[in-house]
């Protein structure tokens, strides 16, 4: 482990709490509706994702303890490489599924720092 995971963690603890925070209680065609809003979530995902690969590369035991870090670095890729084939339903349910479950892990992991 380095001195930098904690760094890593708290960015994607910060941008899956923005994530979460921006959407809301939006659905699925309002959430459509407005690029903005789909921007800012995507930068939040891609945060997200990228700040846990890093955090994996780092400690690889943390796949057993916050197993959604894999998930998020997955959504991340399919963002950044596909972004011209962003299937939203995926985005949504990931911030609605996967995020809360990952921000509890990642925060009880940071305490331990």
């Amino acid at each position: 482990m380095s001195d930098r995971l904690p760094k890593h963690l708290h960015d994607a603890l910060k941008a899956a709490r923005l994530a979460i925070e921006f959407l809301g209680d939006k659905q699925l065609d309002a959430y459509e509706a407005d690029p903005l809003l789909r921007s800012a979530i995507e930068r939040q995902v891609e945060i997200v994702g990228e700040a846990c690969r890093r955090a994996l590369d780092d400690t690889p035991a943390l796949r057993e303890r916050i197993p959604e870090c894999v998930l998020a670095v997955a959504i991340r890729n399919r963002i950044a490489h596909g972004y011209d084939s962003i299937d939203n339903v995926v985005v949504l349910n990931a911030v609605r599924r996967i995020f809360p479950p990952l921000a509890e892990r990642l925060a009880k992991e940071l305490e331990a720092y």
